[in-house]
């Protein structure tokens, strides 16, 4: 118990931890573990380990030029410190930098100084500290940055937590392709589907989600202080800098973005965003549509032997993954949907409303990290009540009225539609009206005979197929 409350959390700043029970966020306290996937990509030791990545990288790009021959191609001794400062870059490192900030007031600027310290002094140092930042804005890093942030927690967290559990829905959809349920249209009785034709239903749109929200392309600027290579220019005038800046972006995963401003304008993190609230949003339809089948007793749950369903009443069995997750997706989304439509606004050239907000983008990635494991949990817990399904679908004879208007219309009887309105709506239809109503039709014998044989387990259509095909 002494060990819990001492359970520390990084802050981001030198030598500043606080107890997780005392964590602003639950992404940091409550649920922290669940999110640890996350730390070192949204994190501030995240953003500055990129900064740090950005400058290196830039610096070894530009001694590759040899129009630039005060800087020089490097020797491999400067190449392996240069590349160790990215590639061994530690937390100790990330805290160094806050310390510097804490002189220089300025967190990009802390990031050139803190490579100085690291080259040392020595013959070919002094010509690459001269060239840190060269010809950049701060944005030119920092964009950069977010760029490979928000990359990184595309393809090695949101993307593999979403494919498992679209699989895992997945699977259930076919294993229960040809389990006849009730429909509910407006809450109301309606044609059978099956329960693995409405988990297909799940599977497709997230499926379509994914697709978007993984061509989402990662846009990049490396062009100075407003966006036209004014001081690459007058420094260093036949160097194409527009294809030296679209080459070094290029390099490190991203596309370039030619017309800025002195920040790129974030539309692309705009589409980030809103591809993640369209799945989202998906989920919580998702999770809301469990929750009531469980409340229906179609889904009953997996019961941890000591778990706690309610504080006074010991029968309940509560769906708290699935309330859990429909809360951190709707934080989630209010924090997304204010990302989108603030950072592609920037008064005139820039101002910096933007940077507070970005380094949010980490808080919005934990929370549906957290839904997505709730909702992975949530469905692994799932146990198919096959006789509440069964005992619904069987007594409903009344959603058969579609089948039976239907085969009529086909064959020309009058007012088929309001014959069986008068038959059935608002009135328990039973197995012996409907079959009594379908012995007076004047149709062929063999459709009355096939209509006559039609219980509502069997009028499902082509869900099975649909959901085996998924």
């Amino acid at each position: 118990m002494i060990r819990a409350l001492r359970a520390q959390v990084y802050t981001g700043f030198p030598n500043m931890k606080v107890p997780a029970l005392r964590a602003l966020s639950p992404a940091d306290g409550r649920y922290a573990a669940k999110v640890n996937s996350l730390r070192d990509i949204f994190s501030e030791y995240g953003l500055i380990r990129y900064r740090v990545l950005v400058e290196v990288r830039w610096l070894q790009c530009l001694a590759d030029q040899t129009a630039i021959e005060e800087l020089g191609p490097l020797s491999s001794v400067i190449k392996d410190v240069l590349n160790h400062i990215v590639d061994d870059f530690s937390l100790d490192d990330a805290e160094r930098v806050k310390a510097i900030e804490a002189t220089t007031n300025h967190d990009v600027k802390a990031v050139e100084y803190f490579i100085r310290e690291k080259l040392g002094d020595g013959p070919e140092t002094q010509a690459l500290k001269d060239f840190l930042h060269f010809g950049c804005t701060s944005e030119d890093i920092n964009n950069l940055s977010y760029a490979l942030m928000l990359r990184s927690g595309r393809s090695d967290v949101l993307a593999p937590q979403m494919r498992d559990l679209r699989n895992k829905i997945k699977g259930m959809a076919r294993a229960h392709a040809e389990l006849p349920m009730l429909s509910r249209t407006h809450g109301q009785t309606a044609s059978p589907t099956t329960l693995g034709k409405e988990l297909a239903n799940v599977v497709a749109r997230l499926e379509r989600i994914e697709k978007q929200f993984g061509a989402v392309e990662i846009l990049g600027k490396f062009n100075g202080a407003v966006g036209n290579y004014n001081a690459h220019v007058i420094a260093y005038p036949d160097i194409d800098w527009p294809a030296l800046s679209h080459g070094f972006i290029e390099s490190l995963g991203l596309r370039p973005n030619p017309y800025t401003t002195q920040i790129e304008p974030h539309d692309w993190t705009a589409e980030y965003c809103h591809a993640l609230v369209r799945y989202n949003t998906v989920l919580i339809d998702f999770a809301r549509d469990v929750w009531g089948y469980i409340s229906l007793g179609y889904f009953k749950q997996k019961v941890a032997k000591d778990e706690v369903g309610s504080s006074t009443m010991p029968h309940k069995v509560n769906p708290i993954d699935f309330e859990n997750a429909e809360g951190n997706l709707g934080v989630a989304n209010a924090l997304l949907g204010h990302f989108a439509e603030k950072l592609p606004i920037s008064r005139w050239q820039r101002d910096l409303t933007d940077s507070t907000v970005q380094r949010n983008l980490g808080l919005a990635a934990g929370y549906i990290v957290i839904a997505l494991q709730s909702l992975l949990k949530g469905v692994g817990k799932l146990r198919v009540n096959e006789d509440a399904i069964h005992a619904d679908v069987s007594a409903a004879w009344e959603v058969l009225a579609e089948a039976v208007q239907t085969v009529m219309r086909r064959y020309g009887i009058e007012n088929p539609y309001e014959k069986l309105k008068a038959l059935t709506r608002g009135q328990a239809v039973t197995k012996e009206i409907l079959l009594e109503f379908i012995g007076t039709l004047d149709i062929p014998d063999a459709e009355k005979e096939r209509l006559l044989k039609l219980t509502p387990e069997s009028y499902i259509g082509i869900a099975d197929q649909q959901a085996r095909d998924v």
